[in-house]
């Protein structure tokens, strides 16, 4: 038997999946996810713990440089993230759908099996 939640989510997934699954959806609210590791990566690098790698990148790069790759980092992960999300959701979808697909078969069968009883 289906929870009330298991329930609405699958009324909520069946009528938003396809809607989910587009890229502008995917990458604006896990863009915040993105910045969030793009901003560590760019802590990291102006804290200067590691020195000789401070001076490598001081010398062999511009800031132009940083900014696309932090760019980049944060449009990928949000894509990845949001990715992930919407798989692990339609992977509950579909076991939820199978669940009660094989409830509702058994309960038919059991209203068979009463109906051709002998006793009726």
């Amino acid at each position: 038997m289906l929870t009330s939640e298991e329930e609405k989510f699958l009324l909520y997934w069946e009528a938003n999946r396809t809607k989910e699954q587009s890229l502008f959806r995917q990458l604006l609210p896990g863009l915040s996810f993105g910045l969030i590791i793009g901003v560590a990566i760019l802590l990291n690098f102006i804290s200067g713990w590691y020195t000789r790698a401070n001076m490598v990148a001081n010398s062999q790069s511009t800031p132009i440089v940083l900014v696309i790759g932090l760019f980049i980092i944060a449009i990928f992960c949000s894509i990845f993230y949001k990715r992930h999300k919407w798989e692990m959701n339609e992977q509950h979808f579909l076991e939820l759908k199978f669940k009660k697909e094989n409830q509702d078969s058994l309960a038919d069968k059991q209203q068979n099996s009463d109906n051709n009883s002998p006793l009726n």
